[in-house]
């Protein structure tokens, strides 16, 4: 009971606002989820108990629009041919339905009146009264109705008001069918729905006759059910090998044109990689080659290392000497002299020499003393 409250508390805030829109932190009222509508298709006039014995009297437009009994609905008579039932058709018996609170809505269609009076129908009457009979708005279906509404035929299905658009509908007898229904005041109108009608309908199917009829061919129907000369059947059959083919090469097309985006990406994607790769080649190669790289700092190592190791370490000036004592040996006048005293490589090298000499000396002495022998 709460919820309920609430729901229409909400909803009664929604009404006195000046702009219909809910106020600010209200929560917009929505609809349980349900399925309405009616298991069973609306039942035919005779197929209904008889109401003659019950008296005929009936309802104003003012009682009608208040509201009557629950036994006592407002009986509303929707007349129509209703053939290729349409949502034009539905908008119709739905204005119908909704013009008082509490309505019968009585539908008929009839099929020799309408081929002698209107014209030729799509649908027979049996089929034209299915489709009727499975919307939803309608409550009863009338078979066999007159074209014009006599008082009789009211007064038999105990009808309150006719429902129909106001154009003047013409006839052979008067210029309005329905002119002694308003002046009865049972007339309620409705309004058509535009853009939608049975002989628009009919004016697309005309107009688009090649594409159906072909469309049919290809389902199976021969060319004697579509009222097709042998020479428009082959000439059909013609366009849709065409259009089959034309559908391939559009289809080669749009596939060649994919392949060719996608080589296009993949190709700039590469090139995208390679530029990437390359600028890191470069990179890599100024790293290691360059003026300042690391082959530079490590070919300079390289020749200290080779310089140090081909060249001698000098000897310490503090590290001793060997001195060597003079040979016995005899000496020659010319040698006698000495070189005054130098640094002590020097004095290194003249030992050496002085060294030489006295062996020499000794060869020479013993030599001279195998020739005396």
């Amino acid at each position: 009971m709460e919820a309920h409250g609430s729901a229409r508390l909400s909803r009664k805030r929604k009404r006195e606002g000046s702009n219909g829109e809910a106020e600010e932190g209200e929560k917009p009222v929505k609809l349980k989820r349900c399925t309405v509508g009616l298991k069973y298709p609306a039942p035919y006039a005779d197929q209904l108990e008889s109401m003659e014995d019950k008296p005929y009297q009936r309802v104003t437009m003012e009682e009608a629009r208040r509201g009557t009994p629950p036994d006592r609905p407002v009986r509303v008579y929707a007349d129509g041919i209703f053939d290729m039932f349409h949502s034009g058709h539905a908008r119709a018996l739905m204005q119908a339905k909704c013009l008082f609170p509490n309505t019968h809505l009585i539908v008929v269609c009839s099929d020799d009146l309408t081929h002698k009076l209107k014209g030729f129908t799509v649908m027979n009457e049996d089929e034209r009264y299915d489709a009727i009979s499975h919307c939803r708005y309608v409550d009863e279906v009338v078979r066999n109705a007159p074209w014009t509404l006599t008082p009789e035929f009211l007064t038999k299905h105990r009808i309150d008001f006719v429902a129909h658009d106001d154009i003047p509908y013409s006839s052979a007898d008067s210029d309005d069918v329905y002119k002694h229904i308003k002046e009865a005041g049972m007339f309620a109108p409705t309004q058509r729905t535009e853009g939608i009608s049975t002989s628009d309908i009919i004016t697309r199917i005309v107009r688009d006759y090649d594409v159906y009829v072909r469309r049919n061919l290809q389902r199976g129907y021969t060319a004697k059910e579509l009222n097709v000369s042998f020479i428009n059947e082959k000439k059909y059959n013609l366009q849709e090998r065409v259009d089959k083919v034309k559908k391939k090469v559009k289809d080669v097309e749009e596939k060649s044109k994919e392949f060719v985006q996608k080589v296009e990406e993949k190709s700039i994607d590469l090139i995208q990689k390679w530029e990437e790769k390359s600028r890191e080649f470069i990179g890599n190669f100024l790293q290691m080659f360059g003026p300042e790289g690391a082959l530079k700092h490590m070919l300079k190592e390289g020749k200290g290392r080779m310089l140090q190791a081909i060249s001698p370490r000098h000897s310490p000036s503090s590290s001793p000497t060997r001195e060597r004592s003079p040979s016995p040996t005899f000496r020659l006048p010319f040698f006698t002299k000495t070189s005054p005293p130098s640094s002590p490589s020097s004095h290194h090298s003249s030992a050496l020499s002085g060294y030489t000499y006295a062996a020499r000396r000794q060869a020479i002495s013993e030599d001279e003393e195998d020739d005396e022998d």
